[in-house]
């Protein structure tokens, strides 16, 4: 049985199934702009999802190719991911920011009522998340948080550095898809 997370806001309650850690193997399909087809590579990854100290979740990837040698031995670390998620809110006064300025006052969204006036028409909650790189590239992803999955896509405006550009690492869009589900009594996240 899922728990909501102890200090969790109310606001936060679409994305609790995230908070905690979670590692797998998978596939990543990667199509560059100036690439004939996509590079398909296995790899693993850990995230950690947190709870942060207003109405976001921290989130934290490591992830690590797997394989790369010809005889498959040989594994390479990339660089590490952080970023915060929230569902998408007109701001209002209890907002800490811009920048280090405190909130004041109380949330607006304090029960369950409250947070059922952000649900969306398609019956979810669109959420917005923010990932940066240590290249400098920075992602942010608009989507919805349904029935513990989330479909997200990078919206204009994400960042791509010059020297990225130069390299021929460009992309044009991307998209992930984070969903959970019950085995066995164990909860498991998918990505």
């Amino acid at each position: 049985m899922f728990t909501l997370p102890e200090g969790l806001p109310v606001e936060l309650n679409p994305l609790a199934f995230l908070v905690g850690t979670w590692s797998g193997v998978g596939v990543v399909s990667s199509k560059f702009v100036n690439a004939e087809e996509p590079i398909e590579q296995k790899f693993q990854q850990q995230l950690t999802f947190s709870v942060g100290t207003g109405n976001y979740i921290t989130y934290h990837a490591t992830s690590r190719l797997l394989g790369l040698a010809t005889d498959g031995s040989e594994d390479i670390e990339l660089p590490a991911e952080l970023g915060f998620w929230h569902l998408v809110r007109n701001a209002e006064s209890a907002d800490h920011g811009p920048t280090l300025l405190p909130g004041s006052g109380e949330p607006s969204i304090k029960s369950a009522e409250d947070l059922e006036k952000l649900r969306n028409e398609r019956g979810g909650f669109d959420i917005e998340a923010s990932i940066i790189h240590p290249s400098g590239a920075y992602e942010f992803y608009s989507g919805q948080v349904k029935a513990g999955r989330i479909d997200m896509r990078t919206v204009p405006g994400s960042h791509m550095p010059g020297h990225l550009v130069e390299a021929g690492k460009a992309w044009g869009y991307a998209e992930r898809m984070y969903g959970t589900l019950t085995q066995e009594g164990v909860n498991k996240l998918l990505w």
